[in-house]
């Protein structure tokens, strides 16, 4: 059944003014949206796409199980991302991507995992499920936060934790909880001097960053599809690396199962993985061969993708960054540096995501109904909404408990400016 999809939309966005372009996006007029770290604002093209293709599906008498490997979509994904449709998985979001690069790992009662403590709770709880299974040791190292923070420092916490038995290394491309963007090249290189495997929990990745995957040297990265690349709900980007490159990662492929997978041969193995840059296997498809599945995401997933493409990826990503820039610095005039949990002077660690304490009594920044009470007020009296987070700090007894505020290219500075500004009389008020 093909499907051929056009609407009448600006396809000038490569110069449209951030306004024109805000307009794309279905936002509700009446509300502050800082928080894309949990949800990106759904381009009405992406709706449009999704409910189209839901209702050609509908009641319908083609096959669905050729189209569920979205051999198409993920062909036009994938060189977004610098990666061939061997490599890429569209699933059904990035928690789902990580359970499955961990199930589909060979680890035994001999190996090491190594990963932080700021990691998202999927992170942490499939490696846990990996240990209480098969006995694999997690070694947690906890980040430096706060405006200080260099790239040396958090390659230097992963260098002193690892060990003849570190199998695998784990963290996220930028960190959900300070904010802190990550120096992936660099710790995938100490990784490769160990010969040791690399996962990203790469959920705030896709839509933000114009990255190219195979040359950041990963060998896997689970991403979100409905965070920074405004895709619908449920769709996620799941990359496995299936070709040696030496030049971005010369370690050979590791051994990897494809868990939740309908075309795992009924008998016998798979086809030898390969240990050039030509594949010996689509280990796309084997990820991907899952039975049924949504055409209708998938398809709103690539026309998101598409139009992040006509405004310009690295465009995108500049403009995010800014607003991020902006929104730190403001918290800096209104909160103080010292009140920052994200890092500040190192620009290679910037993410549009900023974690702060927004009360004055140090004490408070471990009062988690406190800050509970602040995001609550913010959402119900002014429609501001941003979220809190929860994160141990080296050397602290106490888990800290930060304000977070998340910009992407529909924002602009005069919202950020209200937003702080409010955020400050309410944190004013409440101390």
């Amino acid at each position: 059944m093909a499907l051929s999809i056009d609407f009448d939309v600006d396809t000038d966005l490569a110069s449209a003014s951030w306004e024109r372009i805000r307009d794309i996006f279905a936002l509700d007029p009446t509300t502050t949206h800082l928080n894309t770290g949990t949800i990106g604002a759904i381009p009405h093209e992406v709706a449009e796409t999704y409910e189209q293709v839901t209702r050609e599906w509908a009641g319908g008498l083609a096959n669905i199980y050729p189209p569920s490997l979205y051999p198409d979509y993920r062909a036009r994904i994938a060189p977004d991302f610098g990666v061939d449709q061997d490599e890429l998985v569209i699933c059904h979001n990035a928690t789902e991507g990580i359970s499955r690069i961990i199930a589909g790992l060979d680890l035994g009662p001999d190996d090491a995992v190594l990963t932080t403590s700021h990691e998202c709770f999927s992170v942490l709880s499939n490696f846990n499920l990996a240990h209480n299974r098969f006995g694999v040791r997690v070694d947690l190292v906890t980040l430096p936060s706060g405006p200080d923070v260099t790239a040396e420092q958090v390659v230097a916490t992963f260098e002193a934790a690892l060990t003849p038995r570190t199998k695998v290394m784990a963290f996220a491309a930028t960190t959900l909880f300070t904010g802190t963007r990550m120096p992936i090249r660099a710790l995938c290189d100490l990784a490769q001097r160990h010969g040791v495997i690399t996962i990203a929990d790469g959920a705030l990745l896709p839509g933000v960053l114009d990255v190219n995957l195979r040359e950041l040297g990963l060998d896997f990265l689970a991403g979100s599809g409905s965070k920074f690349q405004c895709g619908p709900l449920g769709t996620g980007l799941l990359y496995v690396r299936n070709k040696v490159f030496p030049e971005h990662n010369p370690l050979p492929l590791p051994r990897f199962w494809p868990v939740v997978s309908t075309w795992y041969p009924l008998v016998g193995d798979m086809p030898k993985r390969t240990t050039t840059s030509v594949e010996t296997c689509n280990m796309g498809d084997y990820l991907q061969s899952a039975g049924s599945a949504s055409i209708a995401r998938a398809a709103a997933l690539a026309k998101a993708c598409e139009v992040w493409n006509r405004i310009g990826r690295r465009r995108i990503e500049e403009r995010a960054l800014e607003l991020g820039w902006y929104a730190k610095r403001r918290v800096v005039q209104l909160f103080g540096e010292s009140a920052l949990y994200s890092p500040l002077h190192d620009a290679r660690l910037h993410a549009p995501l900023v974690a702060f304490k927004p009360f004055r009594a140090p004490e408070d920044a471990w009062n988690i109904n406190k800050i509970m009470r602040f995001v609550d007020r913010l959402e119900s009296e002014h429609r501001i909404w941003i979220r809190w987070v929860e994160f141990d700090v080296p050397g602290s007894p106490h888990m800290h408990y930060a304000a977070r505020v998340c910009t992407h290219l529909f924002n602009h500075h005069d919202e950020i400016d209200r937003a702080l500004e409010v955020m400050a009389r309410l944190a004013d008020e409440m101390s």
